[in-house]
């Protein structure tokens, strides 16, 4: 299934879905990041997806990286909460989702690379060498804020 992100766009479809998510800045011991290429949009991205009914939301994303790429992680912090109402998702099933996404910091703890249906690629990046990579600018902006070492996470 594939997928369009529309930010600040007048020509977005409107929301049909609220969907909690929860993302994860991992870093490898050379602070490298890992990011995934998503087959669904072709676009670089941190590691995450929906929180399940029966899990907390820091579990979702130590879910979500273990399912996309094979790792087990620990949840070390917390980067910030994106829930700009401008940010609209759209499927090719019809659900046009407006997303709530909790964005955390962790660190690999066991594990092996690996690839999912959900993505084409998988690596640590440095950081001087994430402009090189495509991605929307949401996530830029999470990775922005996790390098900004800030004192409180951002809220918005």
């Amino acid at each position: 299934m594939a997928r369009t992100e529309y930010f600040d766009d007048p020509k977005a479809p409107r929301p049909n879905s609220l969907v909690v998510a929860a993302s994860a800045v991992v870093t490898d011991d050379a602070g490298r990041i890992l990011l995934q290429r998503r087959t669904d949009n072709d676009l670089y991205a941190l590691p995450g997806g929906g929180m399940d009914i029966d899990e907390s939301l820091p579990g979702a994303a130590v879910r979500e990286v273990r399912e996309e790429t094979g790792l087990n992680v620990e949840i070390t912090g917390l980067v910030g909460t994106y829930t700009d109402p401008r940010h609209i998702i759209a499927y090719t099933n019809g659900e046009v989702r407006r997303q709530f996404n909790v964005c955390f910091i962790a660190r690999v703890i066991s594990g092996t690379l690996r690839i999912s249906n959900e993505s084409s690629d998988l690596l640590f990046v440095a950081v001087d060498e994430l402009d090189a990579f495509p991605m929307h600018h949401t996530q830029r902006l999470r990775l922005q804020h996790f390098l900004e070492h800030r004192e409180r996470p951002y809220l918005g």
